[in-house]
């Protein structure tokens, strides 16, 4: 971190950076960036640099359609594939209008919201996230093919795991970036990955979230691949998901599980309760594509709103762990989400639980994958439109996300989910389109 501007144009001119990409994310997640010129930072610290938010969905009317990026010093990074002379940077920005006040649709104001409330409790909550996604190979002109890049299957290991050189430059770039991962693995699924991150503060577990998806991005491009985070590529395959390790500290003391009495404290148990009770409400913003929905149910991705110790069958599990890394893991969402929008909605759930001194209710054991459809528990939305209306119908999501920022939202995602009801092809195109995409 650095104590003063002068000493970051220092830092700059001493490592040869040439240009600053000044990085950001839209209402849906996808990472959007401006470059600027080194002699151009402290104008961007001082006053911002402007950008029309008009272009982009669900930010701002053409008639006002100003917005400024204001860079956050603590998030610089190289971007080590790009020279290594004449160097890139990476800041990730908060978004504010001309006077200065924050945009009430930047993320990343959003979840700094829903920490402070949680630091106004006396708590606070890390995050770690474990994503997975799919390589394919590409045909000579370099577009997507459906063909995954090996037939390897959960930890294998080379030859038939051919991704192994890949995970490892994902790995090392990351480490280059200040990210730290904490494994990776082939997983089920031919050409199936997983990439686990050491837990990290909200705001920055959901930046290292999007660098991550770029960089995977890149180098599986510079390898003549491409990386797919669509939640379900294949009907009869495993799909990707995001699973969402929480811790909850109170004073430096994490108040989950407790390895020795296998016990947890009042307080995180009312903390997952109030998850547990608004996840439903929550789900049009942690599933939030159309495809998303065909990977519930099968290949432990979850069905059911329950929770239980170390059952992968579950909604929720709470992992043997110990010390910091006793946590609750959420198995719902999937690597499209806006991990900013989609963290604040967690966090205030269990903060809300919190508040209402909320009952967990008891833990399910059973294989509820063999359940199937008899399971005598409360489902998630089965699809894009029903978990749209749940959070329409949410004043719990209204008093997280900003009205006009929640309506564009609902909006679009309502038109997606219609398109492909009434498509022809049963959405075939559309599915696709977001193939190429996700």
């Amino acid at each position: 971190m650095y104590t003063s501007l002068s000493e970051l144009l220092e830092f700059l001119q001493d490592n040869d950076v040439k240009f600053i990409r000044l990085a950001f994310c839209d209402l849906f997640g996808v990472q959007k960036n401006i470059s600027i010129m080194p002699g151009e930072l402290p104008l961007a610290m001082e006053q911002g640099i402007s950008f029309d938010g008009s272009a982009l969905p669900g930010f701002m009317n053409v008639e006002s359609s100003d917005l400024f990026l204001h860079p956050d010093p603590a998030t610089l990074a190289f971007l080590p594939w790009r020279p290594s002379t004449g160097r890139v940077v990476r800041f990730f920005c908060d978004i504010r209008y001309p006077g200065g006040s924050p945009f009430e649709g930047d993320g990343r104001s959003l979840l700094r919201k829903a920490m402070a409330d949680a630091r106004a409790l006396d708590l606070s909550c890390t995050v770690g996230t474990e994503c997975e996604f799919y390589l394919f190979r590409t045909d000579q002109e370099g577009n997507p093919t459906r063909i995954p890049h090996d037939q390897g299957s959960y930890f294998d290991v080379a030859p038939l795991d051919k991704g192994e050189n890949i995970r490892r430059q994902i790995c090392l770039t990351l480490e280059e970036m200040g990210i730290q991962p904490e494994a990776s693995h082939h997983e089920q699924g031919p050409g199936q990955h997983e990439i686990d991150f050491k837990y990290a503060s909200p705001l920055q577990a959901a930046d290292n979230l999007i660098t991550f998806k770029w960089a995977v991005k890149v180098l599986a491009e510079q390898n003549g691949l491409f990386a797919s985070f669509l939640p379900k590529p294949f009907p009869d395959r495993p799909g990707n998901g995001l699973h969402v390790n929480l811790s909850l500290f109170r004073q430096g003391q994490n108040l989950f599980r407790n390895p020795d009495t296998n016990t947890h404290s009042r307080t995180s148990e009312a903390f997952l309760a109030g998850i547990l009770r608004r996840v439903a409400e929550c789900t049009a913003f942690l599933n939030p594509l159309v495809n998303s929905y065909s990977r519930f149910g099968s290949f432990e991705a979850p069905r059911y709103i329950t929770w239980s110790h170390q059952n992968r069958s579950q909604l929720v599990r709470i992992p043997a762990a110990q010390g910091d890394l006793r946590r609750m893991e959420l198995r719902s969402p999937d690597g499209t989400v806006n991990p900013y929008l989609a963290f604040a909605l967690l966090i205030q759930a269990g903060l809300e639980g919190v508040a209402d001194d909320l009952p967990l209710p008891p833990s399910c054991d059973l294989d509820l994958f063999q359940a199937g459809g008899d399971a005598d528990y409360p489902a998630l939305p089965q699809s894009l439109g029903q978990a749209v209306s749940l959070a329409r119908e949410s004043s719990f999501v209204r008093s997280v996300i900003p009205a006009r920022t929640l309506e564009y939202y609902l909006k679009i995602k309502e038109a997606q989910f219609q398109a492909v009801l009434n498509a022809p092809d049963g959405g075939a195109e559309e599915e696709a389109a977001l193939f190429a995409r996700c």
